[in-house]
């Protein structure tokens, strides 16, 4: 991980750090409440930003030279908007854009003067924590492989920013609503973390194995080994795997955190978690293989949110499981052509060995059913090309059979801006994987290639289940950079399953 970004919160009239921010807006005066901006000073900045045509837009900002009487080195103004309108996603995009205005030269501290009205639905504590919590996600790099050099190498960190002071008119209040924030933060850069490590480092064995260090947050870890899935049938899975010289592994990670109720049927997380996909015999162009480190995307987004419910104590039942496996060619790997049998009992005839992931999520979503009787369940995968032919990089897929369960992630897909576009299971689809051999096919051709995936794991999927299937391969990894993400591995899925568990919080569902 990235050196962590240490952020506390402190009263207006404290002492501002070296580097300063303000906020200017429709109804925000420079830091008017702050002991530091008297009207002489106030008036200054107002001419300066008005001198360089800043209008307080949203996200934009200006450095101008800060009046001698303010004891600083850069101050520097950030546009709010209408701050009374801003959103709770805004707010972090807020503190994401107000990071890259500290990041742009170097300094050890700064400070942010968070001396703004509240919009409708938010306090300015609140939104100061929100702010805090978008620039710790945008702080996030990956260098730990860069070797120490002098001068201004790549492999030092671009500002050295260790520091971030949020000045508020109520601190103890904006720490308490960060506390939360902070812990999905934590989710979301470890997902970053995982997908970002390369193969060689993270194998089967390794990703499984990060699981534990959740038990110090309080989540109940178990690792299947390959005998444990052999005794349970997990022949689809361990097809994926056997080409391997890296033995597969299957973590389950539980937290019962709904209050007084043990019992409450749990909501399951699935992860696809391919920790490197050469393709196997059907073996993928060598160009750009080595993304293919990331093909662990969906298990990452597992981990990273099972970890923000416990370090958050979520009031809620919840259970991650990841399908741990590396897709290698050679004399012991699956071949087109063979049929296996999953746990299901249902016998699968391999097509294509690069539609492997499906093959992993047969089993242990069929695991996570017979095992814990869930509410429902969500798999994630960065399964399909085919998925970013239709909506790029900036959306992920969703499926699902049951229209509240999907309303409910769109719900938090629109909270947290990490976009869902949902597709159609269609009865053809399901057609399509059927197979002259066995009861079905791993893959259905070239037409809608993601549909006939999501419907080749439909099979897997239970009567009367509630059930999505998040096809991520476009967001997962190497997608769009914005305001809080400026890393290949994107650590998406944390802040939306997060948001979705929030829905089903005790008494919230």
């Amino acid at each position: 991980m990235s050196d962590r970004l240490e952020i506390t919160f402190a009263p207006l009239n404290a002492d501002p750090e070296t580097v300063t921010v303000v906020f200017a807006g429709d109804g925000v005066v420079f830091g008017a409440k702050a002991r530091e901006f008297d009207t002489k000073s106030a008036s200054a900045v107002s001419k300066a930003t008005a001198a360089a045509d800043f209008k307080g837009k949203y996200k934009s900002s200006v450095e101008i030279l800060a009046p001698a009487k303010l004891g600083i080195d850069r101050l520097i103004v950030s546009g709010v908007g209408k701050a009374g309108t801003l959103t709770e996603q805004q707010a972090v995009d807020l503190g994401g854009a107000v990071l890259a205005a500290i990041q742009a030269r170097k300094t050890n501290s700064a400070s942010v003067i968070v001396d703004i009205e509240g919009s409708e639905t938010l306090s300015a504590d609140e939104i100061a924590a929100l702010i805090g919590q978008g620039a710790m996600l945008r702080h996030y790099n990956f260098k730990k492989y860069l070797t120490k050099k002098s001068g201004d190498d790549a492999s030092q960190d671009k500002d050295g920013l260790k520091k971030l002071v949020i000045q508020v008119a109520h601190p103890d209040k904006a720490k308490a609503a960060f506390q939360p924030l902070k812990a999905v933060a934590n989710g979301v850069n470890l997902a970053r973390d995982l997908v970002n490590e390369p193969a060689n480092i993270l194998g089967p064995v390794e990703l499984a194995e990060k699981t534990k260090a959740l038990e110090k947050l309080g989540v109940d870890v178990e690792i299947l080994d390959v005998k444990d899935m052999e005794k349970l049938g997990m022949g689809s899975l361990l097809a994926v795997g056997q080409g391997s010289v890296r033995p597969s592994r299957l973590a389950v990670m539980v937290w019962n955190g709904a209050k007084g109720s043990k019992k409450q049927k749990p909501i399951c997380f699935v992860g696809k978690g391919v920790v490197f996909d050469t393709g196997g015999i059907s073996i993928k162009p060598a160009a750009g293989m080595e993304d293919m480190k990331g093909d662990m995307g969906g298990a990452a987004a597992v981990i990273g949110t099972m970890h923000a419910l416990a370090e958050r104590k979520a009031n809620v039942n919840a259970v991650g499981l990841i399908g741990c496996v590396e897709n290698m060619p050679s004399g012991m790997a699956t071949r087109p052509g063979d049929i296996i049998k999953s746990m299901s009992g249902q016998t699968i005839e391999v097509i294509n060995t690069d539609a492997e992931g499906r093959l992993v999520l047969a089993d242990v979503l069929w695991y996570a059913q017979e095992q814990f009787k869930p509410k429902l369940v969500i798999d994630l995968a960065t399964l399909t090309g085919a998925i970013m032919v239709a909506l790029g990089k900036e959306y992920a897929g969703l499926f699902s059979n049951e229209d509240k369960l999907a309303d409910e992630l769109l719900s938090a897909s629109r909270a947290t801006g990490e976009k869902l576009w949902r597709m159609p299971l269609d009865k053809a689809f399901d057609k399509a994987m059927d197979s002259k051999n066995a009861d079905m096919k791993n893959a259905g051709g070239r037409w809608a290639g993601a549909a006939t995936a999501a419907a080749f794991l439909q099979r897997f999927v239970q009567k009367d289940t509630p059930w999505s299937h998040i096809d991520l391969a476009g967001t997962a990894m190497d997608g769009s950079r914005n305001d809080i993400n400026q890393s290949w591995g994107a650590g998406w899925g944390v802040r939306l399953l997060n948001a979705f568990a929030a829905q089903h919080e005790k008494g919230e569902k």
